[in-house]
Parts: structure tokens; sequence; C-alpha cells
């Protein structure tokens, strides 16, 4: 049977009307008790679902249900029939644990692939193929990035934000708006004190991001309890100092009219993203409401039998969604296909009015940045400087030869634009139009001191519509550190950003431990989905960008680690070879007793090397820019450049050794922090001039010689002890 629908309890215990107000805006037609058996049945389904396998989060869907019914039936535009329609706008969920909020209003707004059976599996003890997953996940519709570590959704929305504006101001015309969409985030407390969600509100009220609505969930709990404990601060009036619009809505849980006046303000303002400060009361309804208990755990039975009395739902009855629910949404798709509809006749308008903007246009929609053969743009290696540079500088002639060209590119950095090479040509900024920085039509993006930020938003920016934008971002090696939860969140979805991580070793210099990256490859060689490549010069560089831009990498995020030293143009390099992961630089003809392998700056050391050596003259060197690229070869092809069954092999890097044992016998590596001093004072004081290492690996190579064979699994040697002094 139906059930009756009793009033909303406030946090106080006391009954409210708040729900009769009359509409305010032509859609917004339904009556206060077909709003209220909605929210009602919304509560219920939510501690119905987290009850059944005892695990999920029901709190903030039972406190913010009024927030999600009023977007999804009457404040966003989207296409259900059509989850991947362009123009739509993109609701982020940075406050992921409250996936079941998503997910319901996905069911009920008529997305196809949203049954109910589906949902039902939330939270299942068992990996059972649904769709439903404990945080939202980019491959399913309506997901538009997997959320989950707090704070990545804002700076994903910001992202998306700037994506819009930069597609608006680019391809719009006379009235023609084939771009005018809003970006929508829901946030929480804990998006809110996470670094990488205040960068990216930082840099979101600098750039005066107008088409971006963040939803402040603001229910004062999270896991440990209330806020009080660990937070303070004036949310609105830090926001309104960071350049941003606020709005505020007191009652959230109850009053829906409020909720939805909130959400026309904060759609009307202009100048500057907007701030709707929602005040509401996690698991409403709940003995437990506002506290801790309701955020991350199923209520109990007892207390979900409470939850259903006070909301006029039989106590017995599980997963009830009344007829009328259905009715109250039905309208979704109509608004949706008329919305996908008009903007259809917009494009058509625009394509025969701007034949040449929509071509280019058509061409991103479909994840392609070129037409033509754009690989003949990076220089030949005849035509590269033969003077030793930087593989920084190197990099920067891709950048040149490509970025000008084509505007998928967008290109950045934190505060280090000139130092890594990432300024091009007629660069004009990605910027408010009214500081006279830049304007909105810009793709060079100075993302501030905000590494976190910086890999975030450039998640965002990919995510809008894949392939659609490149985002190249830069900081020294070292600070991706800073970056690492964002870098692993473009890996885990898929989202391809170009990562310029320079000053990549000692060869650093004078800037010291703080600035020379030890151990991060160890991190980033061990992520999946991710492109580590080091090129050992500038043919090496040019072979990295053809990888990181192919194809096949269309899903894949790459970091490239450059040099800040000067290192010489091999003669044996060959960017044709990156994809293989290793090749031969020196001694292709030699049936070696030693292969020396290396990587970036030290390739041309392990040449030196190798000249030097007495024990043997048959020595081959090998340079390793991707360990990945070089573990996804046949067995064959790895053996016939590491012929560690043959062959002595040692490894020479001037990081950390962690992972070299899979792949030779011995290494040269680094042992401890490193130093300030000149690039050539450190690569000798930690044992890198290849006079030292000469005599070590001969050393070496005399100890074996005299076994009368290969070291075997666990005689893995380290030949270089470092430097342990400061």
């Amino acid at each position: 049977m139906s059930p009756s629908i009793a009033l909303d309890v406030h946090p106080s215990g006391h009954h409210s009307e708040s729900l009769k107000k009359d509409a305010h805006v032509t859609d917004k037609v339904a009556s206060p008790k077909e709003e209220q058996l909605v929210l009602n049945t919304i509560r219920c389904l939510a501690a119905d679902l987290c009850q059944q396998y005892k695990g999920g989060h029901p709190g903030t869907v039972m406190g913010a249900a009024a927030i999600g019914l009023a977007l999804w039936r009457y404040e966003m535009r989207y296409n259900p029939a059509n989850p991947d329609w362009f123009n739509r706008d993109r609701f982020v969920l940075s406050a992921g644990h409250a996936c079941l909020l998503q997910y319901l209003y996905l069911h009920f707004s008529g997305y196809e692939a949203w049954t109910m059976d589906q949902i039902q599996q939330y939270h299942a003890p068992v990996m059972s193929g649904s769709i439903a997953a404990g945080h939202p996940e980019i491959e399913y519709p309506g997901c538009e990035v997997t959320t989950g570590p707090l704070g990545q959704g804002i700076a994903n929305a910001v992202g998306m934000a700037m994506a819009s504006k930069q597609l608006a101001a680019t391809y719009n015309r006379d009235g023609l708006n084939v771009v005018d969409n809003k970006i929508w985030c829901f946030t929480g407390d804990g998006c809110l004190q996470e670094g990488v969600g205040q960068e990216s509100i930082s840099l979101a009220g600098h750039l005066a991001l107008d088409n971006l609505i963040l939803i402040y969930d603001n229910n004062s709990v999270t896991v440990d309890g209330n806020i009080d404990s660990c937070f303070s601060e004036d949310t609105s009036a830090k926001l309104k100092a960071q350049g941003w619009h606020v709005v505020e809505v007191d009652d959230g849980s109850n009053d829906l009219a409020a909720v939805l006046d909130g959400f026309d303000k904060a759609k009307a303002l202009k100048g500057k993203p907007v701030l709707v400060n929602i005040r509401t009361v996690i698991g409403h309804s709940s003995k437990k409401q506002n506290t801790g208990a309701v955020h991350g755990a199923a209520l109990g039975d007892e207390d979900v039998k409470h939850v259903k009395e006070s909301l006029g739902f039989n106590p017995e009855d599980k997963f009830v969604i009344p007829p009328k629910v259905y009715d109250y949404f039905k309208d979704c798709k109509t608004k949706g296909s008329a919305a996908e509809e008009e903007w259809n006749k917009t494009m058509e308008q625009y394509s025969q009015k701007y034949p040449t903007e929509y071509k280019e246009l058509k061409m991103r929609l479909s994840g392609k940045f070129a037409g033509d053969d754009w690989t003949a743009l990076l220089p030949a290696k005849k035509d590269l400087p033969t003077a030793p540079q930087p593989t920084r500088k190197s990099s920067g002639i891709a950048v040149q030869a490509l970025v000008p060209k084509y505007n998928s590119f967008v290109a950045g950095s934190a505060d280090l634009m000139e130092s890594t090479f990432v300024n091009f040509k007629g660069q004009v900024d990605f910027q408010n139009p009214e500081t006279g920085l830049g304007d909105y039509t810009g793709r060079q993006i100075r993302f501030g001191i905000r590494e976190h930020a910086m890999i975030g938003l450039s998640n965002g920016m990919s995510a809008y519509q894949k392939g659609m934008f490149i985002p190249i971002c830069s900081t020294f090696f070292m600070f991706f550190l800073y970056a690492a939860p964002a870098v692993r969140m473009a890996a885990l979805q898929g989202l391809r950003f170009i990562g310029i991580a320079t000053h990549d070793s000692i060869g650093i210099g004078e800037d010291g431990p703080t600035h020379q990256p030890i151990e991060l490859a160890a991190f980033l060689r061990a992520m999946p989905g991710i492109n580590l490549l080091r090129p050992a010069d500038a043919e090496e560089v040019m072979g990295a960008w053809q990888l990181a831009l192919a194809d096949e990498n269309a899903n894949t995020p790459s970091v490239f680690c450059l040099s800040r030293q000067a290192v010489p143009l091999l003669d044996g390099s060959d960017r044709s070879k990156i994809a293989k992961g290793a090749y031969i630089v020196s001694g292709h003809d030699i049936e070696p007793e030693l292969t020396i392998v290396a990587t970036g700056a030290e390739v041309s050391r392990a040449i030196a090397t190798a000249k030097l050596l007495s024990s043997t003259k048959k020595v081959r060197v090998v340079s390793m820019p991707s360990q990945k690229h070089f573990d996804a070869q046949s067995f064959e092809y790895r053996q016939s450049i590491l012929p560690t069954s043959k062959s002595l092999v040692v490894s020479i890097e001037a990081w950390g050794s962690y992972g070299w044992a899979r792949y030779v016998h011995a290494s040269l590596s680094m042992h401890t922090f490193g130093h300030s001093a000149p690039a050539e004072q450190l690569y000798e004081k930690f044992g890198f001039k290849p006079e030292n290492m000469a005599t070590k690996i001969d050393a070496w190579v005399q100890k074996w010689k005299a076994e009368s064979r290969l070291p075997a699994v666990g005689e893995f040697e380290e030949l270089l002890l470092g430097y342990a002094q400061h």
C-alpha cells in the first residue's frame, strides 16, 4: 500500500510544514505533499540500502535529499536518454561517500542504466558487477569523474568550469552559444578542509568562474563527530574574501523552496563563482541525526524502523517506492530531450555560419586533437641542436612545435613557466578579462603555487570531454609529490595529461636535497595506468612526446622526467624505440660480456663509463626511458636487450635502486638524500663520475669472472654506498 505522509522532523523534534510554500517558477509545480513523499521515500531507501548489507553512508543522503531533488528535478540541464550530451550541466559529487544520493536521483530521473536492481547491489559483500560502487566512478552514466579522496572533486569541478569557459570563449559566436552550461559541485566539510579543495577554490575565485556553483552541504559532522573539535572557520566569509558570491540557505533538509530559490539565485549571479551554503541535518529522521554515527555506517534495524515510522512508512516494508514518486520525475526525460534538441538546432545553424570552427569543434568532440600527421611537426634528429642542452629545454622544442597549432592543448605551470619551458609563442593567459592579464580564450595557465590543484584541475579539464583537452602541467619532479593523489586519480580514471617534471635528479645542484628526487620514481613506476618516461637526450624527448600523444595513450597520463643540466645528443638515440621501453644505444654489434643500462641524464655517463672499463671491452649500453613499456615487450625482446642469462648486467641511475633487481645483477644508485652543491660536484661526490663507476664495475666484473658464473637471484649488489653526511 502507499504510505501516509508524515511531516518532516526538525533537529529539535518539532514538526514543520516548511514545504507548504508555493512554487516560484513555472517548472516548479508539484504540490508540497508530492515533494514530501519523494523526500521521505529517498530517506527510507537510504536507510534500507545501507542496512541491507550493513555498510555505506546513509547520513548525507537523508540530510541532503532536498538538495538532490532540487538539482535533478528542477535545476540542472541534462538528458537522461543521452548521458553524454555535450552541452549538459556537469555534476561533480566531491563528497563521494554520498554516492547513494546520486545513484537514487539518477534512477528516478530516468537514466536507463540505473535500475533499482543495480542500486540494490550498493555495498554488496561480493563483486557483483554492479555499477553502484562505494564511490562514484567515471565509467558509469551520470558520473562525470571518480571521487572519493576528499577535495579532489572540487578541483575537478574547477577544471571543468575552466574548460567550459575556454570553449565558450573560443567557439561561441553571435548568440550561437554552443557551450553555455553550468558546473555543479556538491561538497561537504571534509572537502573544504583538504588542501587541494582550498587551492582550487582560491584559483576559481581569481579566475572569476561564474559558471561554477559549489553546493556546501553544511551539516557540521564528519566521521569523528561534530567539526567544532577541529574546524571553526566562517566558510562563507572566507569564500567571499577569495572572490566568490555566497548564497545562504538556512534549512536545506526541510525547506525545499528555499533550496530552489538559492539555486535560482546562484544561476543568475555573474562575475564570480558561487557558493551555496546550505545547512542540513545529517541522518535526518534518524535517532542518531546530527552525529558522526550516521555518516558512514548503517543505522541498525531498530533505527531503520524508527525512520520509517517517523516518515509515515510501514516499518516492516523494505525498498518501498510509491508510483507517485516516479510520476514526480516523469518530466525529466522530456525536458532533457527538448534541451538537447534545441542545442542540436543551434549546432546546425553554427555549422552553416561558421564551418571552420564547427569542423574543429566536431573533431575535438570526437577525441582527436589533429587531423593531419602532427608528428611531422617535431624536428627530425638531424635538425635538433647538436650542442648539449637540458632535456627540459628539448621538451620546450616540442611545446613550441605543437601547442600553438592545436587548440586542444592547454599548457601551464605551478609558478615555473619559463623554467620548465611550457610557455609558447603567441600565448594568451587564461584569465578573467577584467584583470587585463589575458582572457578566457587563453591556453596558457598560471596555476600559481598549487601543484596539487594543478593536476586536479587538469583532471577536470580532461574529463570534461575525453580528448577535447590535453593539459600540459609542469613543476620540478620533486613537487609532483605534492600532486601525487591527483596524479593517481588521473591514472585510475584514464585521464590524459602530460606532466613536465624537470630538475629530475641530483643534477639540480645547489637547491639541495629538498629539491632532488631520490625515491619518487619508484612510486610512479609502481602506479598502474601511467607512463613515466625519462628521456636521455633531445631525440628521446621527441619520442616521449610521440608516445604520450599516440592514440593508444589517449586514456593514459604521462610524466616526463627531465634534466636541468645539459646532456649531449647521443649518436645511438632513436625516438622510434621509446615505445619499446629500452633499446641499445651503444655496442649494437657486440655479444656482450657486460651490459650497462641507464636512464635519462645518466645514459651519457654510462657510455663514458663503458669506454673506461679494463675488465672487458665487450660492453653494451642500453637506454631505458620506460620500465613499464619494456615490461610489456616479449620475453625474447627483453632478453635480447638485457641478456641477464648470458651477460653481467648493471644499472646506473642517480635515484634509489628500488626495483632495479628485477632487471639487473647490480646497480650504481643513490642511498641517501642529496646535497647542495654544483651538479658536477654532486655527481662526483655520490660516485657517479665515469672514472669512479668504471673502477667499481671493473672490480665487480672481475669478481664474477673468477666465479665463472653469473649472479643468481638474491645476489643483487649495490656498487655505490653513497654519501651519508651533510
